[in-house]
């Protein structure tokens, strides 16, 4: 059987070739992982953060045949390099500690060492361009760095690969990491859990998911087989790649983003080197470009070939499976950022403005992002308080960091915190109005002491209209003068909601909606 991608079989010796013509930049860019007398993998360089608590992969390359030792924190753990020249070993699960160690990599003949290694609560951060967003621009998370210890990071250099890359460009840094929503996440679950925490920043402005997909998944994405069919096809696109990849640098702004619209080359280049490095999950902040429409695929432009909205969510569950698949490790946690308030509308649907539920808005967007949470060891975490009405790019971070971390504490720290806001549990269909039961609802209010707001009803008919909502325990309950029999409920879908409704922990209610009508 063929070790090559199913997609690199029965191709023209002219797509060969300008494959290969690719290749051989990356050849000559990264070293090579056969053949080397000892080489370990990119993640492992001075200063790196070993995840705790878990079994730690260890891998690199050496002359096949060569015996390795591994040794850490008083362990020493031996392999052989198989014939292709690569090797792996295993470390026992280790208990946190900032404590700088050497991890040791040895043959009879050479020896690499990595000083100031620690060990704690490592994680991926990923996505598109509200995940890059530097912390200079936010000053108040930029704050936190004098009062924050024991966080550092590896910033993966954004570039791309036509295949599967073994090695990439990057180093563990004693600093933390230049993206507000990571930094702040890092800030206060080092505070939560009291252990060092080490990001992995592996991310680009304007990437669809699909940038982010090994080639495999055209396997059970049909979409994405259609995106990289097209791909494969569009030898203009490829020539202009090798073009870029082999050309003057620093790229230039229009090549920049030409590489990042791309789908698939961003995992081969920016995510697959990391594999299987052991990770607490990955916290993914992207959303924004597959919103360009409702249905996904459009013609144009081109960079609009995507899952779109209503397909995001069946996509983002693929991918979460076939990310920790590739890490060998199901209980691999995602936290997903639920896209904030913003209003552009698509012009697929009813221009009824952004706080209107039945304009084809990014609540669709939400919606489907929330589909991951029927995986397991998977949250998302609410933002639908926050955003800008007309700016894709907010400033207020800072809660998402927060909200982020409550997650990660409750979830892979064991602790016993109040993590998310409301959540509807049911909804009862009486007479003339709507009780909406929720659960994590200790506490139920409103933050300015008024009504609760975002609530709309509908019947059968599919008009929507607003609700006179009052707080009763820890339900909701709906009427509407306009409405003498209620059925439907949709709370905070819209593309910017005016919303209050929290509870004790001042965390927000999540969207959601019962009816089942199309967009």
């Amino acid at each position: 059987m063929s070790n090559d991608p199913p997609a690199m079989r029965h191709r023209s010796p002219s797509h060969l070739m300008r494959l290969a013509i690719v290749a051989g930049y990356f050849l000559l860019s990264y070293p090579a992982t056969a053949m080397a007398e000892l080489s370990v993998a990119s993640p492992f360089t001075e200063n790196a953060v070993l995840q705790q608590k878990m079994p730690v992969p260890v891998w690199g390359s050496a002359d096949p045949g060569t015996a390795i030792t591994v040794e850490f924190a008083g362990q020493k753990q031996q392999s052989v390099a198989n014939a292709d020249g690569t090797w792996k070993v295993q470390l026992d699960p280790m208990p946190a500690s900032a404590e700088p160690q050497t991890l040791q990599v040895s043959s009879s003949t050479a020896t690499v060492s990595f000083t100031n290694v620690v060990v704690g609560e490592v994680w991926i951060c990923s996505g598109q361009s509200n995940m890059q967003f530097s912390t200079a621009a936010v000053p108040e998370i930029q704050s936190l760095a004098a009062s924050s210890e024991n966080i550092r990071c590896f910033e993966v250099k954004r570039t791309v690969a036509m295949t599967e890359q073994d090695r990439l460009e990057g180093k563990w840094t004693e600093q933390p990491p230049n993206s507000a929503v990571a930094f702040s996440f890092a800030h206060f679950l080092e505070q939560a859990g009291d252990v060092p925490v080490g990001i992995i920043l592996s991310c680009w402005g304007s990437s669809s998911i699909e940038a982010w997909m090994p080639r495999e998944m055209t396997e059970t994405v049909p979409h994405f087989k259609t995106m990289m069919d097209e791909f494969d096809a569009d030898t203009a696109t490829q020539d202009r790649i090798a073009s870029i990849l082999n050309g003057k640098k620093p790229w230039s702004r229009a090549d920049d983003i030409f590489l990042r619209r791309q789908s698939n080359i961003l995992y081969n280049a920016m995510i697959h080197p990391l594999v299987p490095y052991a990770c607490r999950g990955l916290v993914w902040y992207q959303g924004e470009r597959n919103t360009q429409s409702m249905f996904g695929m459009s013609k144009k432009p081109w960079f609009s070939r995507h899952s779109g909205i209503l397909k995001y969510g069946p996509t983002l569950k693929a991918w979460i499976k076939r990310y920790r698949k590739e890490w060998g490790n199901e209980g691999m946690h995602f936290l997903v950022v639920m896209l904030p308030g913003y209003f552009k509308p698509l012009p697929t649907g009813p221009q009824m403005g952004p706080e209107h539920p039945s304009t084809h808005s990014w609540a669709w967007m939400r919606e489907s992002q929330l589909q991951s949470q029927e995986l397991p060891h998977t949250s998302v975490v609410n933002t639908i308080d926050l955003g800008d009405l007309k700016n894709i790019h907010p400033k207020d971070k800072l809660p998402i960091g927060q909200r982020l971390a409550l997650l990660a504490a409750r979830e892979t720290l064991g602790q016993t915190i109040e993590a998310e806001g409301p959540k509807m549990k049911r909804v009862e269909v009486l007479d003339d109005r709507l009780v909406v039961h929720f659960e994590h609802a200790e506490g139920l209010r409103t933050l300015d002491g008024k009504s609760p707001t975002g609530f709309w009803l509908s019947d059968d008919s599919q008009k929507w209209v607003p609700a006179t909502a009052e707080l009763s325990g820890q339900t909701v309950v709906l009427s509407s003068s306009e409405l003498t029999h209620p059925l439907y409920v949709r709370y905070a879908f819209a593309g910017k909601p005016k919303v209050n409704l929290v509870n004790a922990a001042k965390l927000p209610a999540y969207p959601f909606r019962t009816d089942s009508f199309k967009p």
